[in-house]
């Protein structure tokens, strides 16, 4: 069980950030887009990244995920 419950929370995680990911770049949401950006110079560098609102969602929903599929899991089993 553990290993399918395992399967489950990452995949959920997978899916949700990737969909929501995907939907931000097709629809230019910049709230769901995820933008990396690297400067090196002669001065130092600057680092900048997106949104990491998605990956928080996809956390929210494998979370929830899980606990659905632990509860269907010990009803099935009695």
């Amino acid at each position: 069980m553990k290993a399918k419950s395992f399967l489950v929370t990452f995949l959920s995680l997978v899916l949700t950030t990737g969909v929501l990911y995907a939907i931000g770049h097709i629809f230019t949401i910049p709230f769901f887009m995820f933008h990396h950006e690297f400067t090196h110079d002669s001065n130092g560098f600057t680092l900048s990244s997106g949104s990491f609102v998605p990956l928080l969602i996809g956390l929210i929903v494998s979370f929830f995920a899980e606990k659905i599929y632990v509860y269907k899991y010990r009803q099935k089993m009695g």
